[in-house]
């Protein structure tokens, strides 16, 4: 028995009209299923919370430090930057990746100190670090104090350390 082709057109069309709708069932129970668990836990997770600020200040920090690279690249590969203006550019390129090694082994050390989560950013006048931890005991702001002032050159009254609640 042969199937004509305007029913086999027919047959195509009507499975594919049954996929499309059991996909918007499946979709609208499956965030209905999603929402109503999200909504039972709570307004939200504050590990959820936590970890994104982490993520999103290391994204930043990469995208402002993905800029300022171009940047300098572009003064240096410049016809018209004067020598000078070149030499700055790259003295300032390596300072910066100076200042990411800093900064990345001393995340690296304080995360073995214990801390979930670390943020440093360094500056000229100081460190900034935030750690992922709601309260800070006297014992574990010391330890991070040390880390800090024993790997670089900033004394004690030029680290900041902030627990992120």
């Amino acid at each position: 028995m042969k199937i004509k082709s305007k029913t086999k057109k027919i047959i195509v069309l009507s499975v594919m009209v049954a996929l499309l709708i059991a996909t918007g069932v499946l979709n609208f129970v499956l965030n209905d299923k999603l929402n109503s668990t999200s909504q039972i836990s709570g307004s939200g997770n504050t590990d959820d919370v936590t970890q994104t600020f982490f993520a999103a200040a290391r994204s930043d920090r990469d995208a402002t430090r993905e800029s300022e690279f171009l940047y300098l690249d572009a003064i240096m590969n410049s016809d018209s930057s004067t020598e000078s203006a070149k030499k700055t550019a790259q003295e300032q390129k390596l300072a910066l990746v100076e200042r990411m090694e800093k900064e990345l082994a001393l995340e690296t050390l304080i995360k073995g100190k214990g801390f979930d989560d670390v943020i440093v950013t360094i500056g000229d006048k100081g460190v900034s670090i935030v750690v992922g931890s709601e309260e800070l005991t006297v014992e574990q702001a010391n330890q991070i104090l040390s880390v800090v002032v024993s790997e670089t050159t900033f004394k004690a009254t030029e680290v900041n350390v902030i627990p992120y609640n």
